[in-house]
């Protein structure tokens, strides 16, 4: 699918219609920002991790060393997880279910794409996911 360029001062509105051609593109623009931003911020880390001497010549040095290597290395986790969260996004921009919630079907808050472009589900379907996720959890 071919989007159209977004004009730099441009945010969606509630007053056009929902995840017309602009505004998909803007998310996809926002997204891929985002991911490429991650990116950059891992191979930073990466490159951080293989600079470093594990061979510190005292053991507390090590295992500062280390210990920082296991939160770094947890971190980078977290983001490959984002990252294909982002991704998943993408290719729901792709195939134009981008902004409709995966359990209803309505249309996920403008706003709430604004915070969290990666969103999912509308934040009455999100809670209700999580509430339904904590009485299970407590069994």
């Amino acid at each position: 699918m071919s989007l159209p360029t977004v004009p730099h001062d441009y945010r969606p509105s509630a007053d056009e219609p929902f995840m017309n051609p602009v505004q998909l593109a803007y998310f996809q623009a926002k997204l891929q920002t985002w991911k490429d931003e991650l990116l950059e911020s891992s191979s930073e880390t990466i490159h951080h991790l293989k600079e470093e001497n594990l061979s510190a010549a005292e053991m507390g040095d090590r295992a500062t060393l280390e210990t920082g290597h296991a939160l770094e290395l947890r971190t980078k986790d977290r983001v490959r997880k984002l990252i294909s969260k982002i991704d998943a996004a993408l290719r729901r921009i792709e195939d134009e279910s981008y902004g409709y919630c995966e359990h209803t079907d309505e249309p996920i808050e403008l706003a709430r794409l604004e915070a969290r472009p990666i969103a999912t589900m509308t934040l009455e379907a999100q809670e209700k996911h999580e509430k339904n996720e904590k009485l299970h959890r407590d069994d």
